[in-house]
C-alpha cells in the first residue's frame, strides 16, 4: 500500500493546473460515487489527477490508481479497498475501470460496505455504466468529458480565457458577444486551426503527427476498448476498421444498411450494434429526426465522423468542407443539448430550434418564414438578426 499511495502523490504533484476541462469545476465532488466517461485523448486521467491535486490534501488519505496496473494481476478492487480503508484511506480514483473485470460488482460492494469512502472513477464512453452485472444507477453520478470546446482549444492554443457562453446567450447576443471575442482574438483562423487538429488536449504534443496519434487512438478504441467491453473477437475488430473506413469516405450520408452490411461483411443486426458502439465510443455520430423511434435495431438516419479532426485523420482526401461545419455544429451543440435532424433546414436543438449551417453565402431560403429559425454561416466573424457565426457555437461549454 504504501509503494502505491508513494506513485499516486507522485503522479498528482507532477500535474499541471495551468489548464484543465471545463468539467473539473462543474461536478459535484461531494457525491460519494462520481463516474467520468468519455473518449480516449478527451483528458479523464488529467481530470482526476487534476481534481487530487486541486481539491485533496496530499497526506495519504487519497489514492490514484489505474486499474490496468499491475497490482491487479493479483490482488482484486476490493481488497485495494480493504488495506487503503484500514489505512485512512477517504478518497479513491480508479481510472479506467472498463479494463477490470467485474467491475461493477465489486463497485456496488464497496459503495454498500464502506460508506465514509468516496469514489470516483473513469471509463471509456463505449461502456454503459448503468448496464454492468449490478445496477449503479441509484448509486452513480455520472458525467461526460466530451472533446475540447473552441473555447477551451482557444485558451490551450493561444492563452486567452474566455468564460463558456449559454445556447440560449448565443441565440440572444450573438453580435456583442462576437464583437467583445473579436477584440481579443481571430476566431476564423483559430477556427481553422481547431477543426484539423484542436479537439483533443494533446495537439499541444505537436500538430505534425496529430493525424497519426488520432488514427492510433481509434485502433486502440476498437482493439483495447471494444474488446474489454465488448468481449469481440479480432475478426470483428476487423470489419468493424472496414466499416469505418467506409463511412469515413462518405460521410454525412443516410445508410444504405444492405449495402454497408454487404462490403464490410457484418450481418445487419451486427451494423447496426456497430454504430451504436462507434456512436458511445465518440467516433460516430448518429442523428434521427424526433419522434423516430430510437431503438438498438433503428436504422440511423444521418451518419457523422464524431468530430472534424476524425474527418481530417481517417476521411483524408474525401473532406468536404459542409461536412466539417455540420459535424462541428452537431458535436459542440450534442454537449449541452437534445440535436435531431430537421424536416426542413439542417438540424433541431432541444426540439423547438431549427437551424441552417453553410459558407458566407448561404442564404435562409429552406428556413424562411419559419419560427425560431437561424442561420449559422462559416466564414464570417459578426453575424446580424438571425444570421450567427458558426465558430460562436464553440464557446458552449
Amino acid at each position: 500500500m504504501e509503494k502505491l499511495l508513494t506513485n499516486s502523490q507522485a503522479k498528482i504533484q507532477r500535474i499541471s493546473l495551468d489548464f484543465s476541462r471545463f468539467l473539473l469545476n462543474k461536478i459535484d465532488w461531494k457525491q460519494r460515487l462520481i463516474a467520468v466517461t468519455g473518449a480516449r485523448g478527451a483528458g479523464k486521467t488529467t481530470l482526476l489527477l487534476q481534481y487530487a491535486k486541486k481539491y485533496l490534501k496530499p497526506d495519504g488519505t487519497n489514492l490514484y490508481i489505474s486499474l490496468d496496473d499491475l497490482y491487479f494481476m493479483e490482488h482484486s478492487m476490493v481488497e485495494l479497498v480493504d488495506q487503503f480503508y484500514l489505512s485512512g484511506g477517504r478518497v479513491l480514483l480508479l481510472d479506467e475501470i472498463h479494463k477490470y473485470p467485474n467491475w461493477s460488482r465489486e463497485l456496488k460492494l464497496i459503495y454498500d460496505d464502506f460508506p465514509e469512502l468516496k469514489v470516483v472513477f473513469t471509463s471509456s464512453s463505449i461502456l454503459e455504466i448503468y448496464k454492468g452485472e449490478s445496477d449503479l444507477s441509484r448509486r452513480a453520478v455520472s458525467y461526460l468529458l466530451p472533446e475540447l470546446s473552441f473555447r477551451e482549444f482557444i485558451e490551450l492554443e493561444t492563452g486567452v480565457t474566455f468564460p463558456v457562453i449559454s445556447f440560449e446567450q448565443v441565440l440572444q447576443e450573438h453580435v456583442r458577444l462576437a464583437s467583445q471575442i473579436i477584440s481579443s482574438i481571430q476566431p476564423i483562423a483559430l477556427f481553422q486551426k481547431y477543426v484539423k487538429w484542436g479537439a483533443y488536449p494533446f495537439f499541444k504534443e505537436g500538430t505534425e503527427i496529430y493525424s497519426e496519434k488520432l488514427r492510433k487512438i481509434v485502433q486502440l478504441i476498437l482493439e483495447v476498448d471494444l474488446m474489454a467491453v465488448e468481449n469481440m473477437d479480432y475478426e470483428t475488430v476487423f470489419k468493424l476498421k472496414k466499416l469505418i473506413r467506409l463511412i469515413a469516405t462518405s460521410v454525412p450520408f443516410t445508410p444504405n444498411v444492405s449495402e454497408l452490411s454487404q462490403k464490410a461483411g457484418i450481418s445487419r443486426p451486427s451494423l447496426l450494434r456497430a454504430f451504436e458502439l462507434l456512436h458511445r465510443a465518440r467516433i460516430l455520430q448518429i442523428l434521427h429526426k424526433p419522434n423516430s423511434g430510437v431503438g438498438a435495431l433503428t436504422k440511423p438516419e444521418k451518419l457523422y465522423l464524431g468530430n472534424p479532426n476524425l474527418l481530417y485523420a481517417l476521411g483524408e482526401e474525401n473532406v468536404s468542407i459542409g461536412t466539417i461545419r455540420e459535424s462541428f455544429f452537431a458535436n459542440q451543440l450534442k454537449a449541452v443539448s437534445t440535436v435531431h435532424l430537421a424536416e426542413k433546414g439542417d438540424f433541431l436543438i432541444n426540439e423547438k430550434w431549427r437551424f441552417e449551417v453553410g459558407g458566407k453565402n448561404k442564404t435562409s431560403y429552406q428556413i424562411k418564414d419559419l419560427p425560431d429559425s437561424f442561420l449559422v454561416k462559416d466564414d464570417i466573424e459578426i453575424g446580424v438578426k438571425n444570421t450567427i457565426p458558426l465558430w460562436l457555437f464553440g464557446f458552449l461549454y
